[in-house]
């Protein structure tokens, strides 16, 4: 059974996420947070510390005209929570040698969630 104290930091967390809303992701955070995203077997960026998370998430935000996660399923693995999430965004302005303005991105990755001191010290992405 997933921890219920653990499980309402991940709904607060992808709520925030899904609302544009960067202080209350980061509320849910430690100090030293460690962020990271995979795509596929490579790490495309990683952050330490809520400063450098909170930076991420800035410019992440701008991207997007809407965005959405949608948790999928919870498994408790040792300490360590994995989140199955499908996500659904739309891009807000064209991106150079990327997607363009209204270009829709579906799909479905993992969040892993690590834990310290009543918050989120750990949130590994992979899609």
């Amino acid at each position: 059974m997933i921890d219920p104290t653990r499980r309402q930091l991940i709904d607060r967390y992808i709520e925030a996420y899904n609302r544009f809303d960067i202080d209350g992701m980061l509320a849910t955070l430690s100090d030293d947070v460690r962020f990271e995203h995979h795509a596929g077997d490579t790490l495309a960026v990683a952050t330490d510390g809520k400063t450098e998370f909170e930076k991420l998430a800035r410019v992440g935000a701008a991207m997007f005209a809407s965005r959405q996660q949608t948790l999928q399923a919870l498994e408790e693995r040792d300490a360590t929570i994995v989140a199955t999430v499908d996500f659904h965004g739309e891009i807000a302005e064209d991106i150079p040698d990327g997607p363009g303005a209204g270009t829709v991105i579906e799909m479905r990755g993992q969040s892993e969630f690590g834990f310290a001191d009543g918050r989120i010290c750990r949130v590994i992405d992979k899609a």
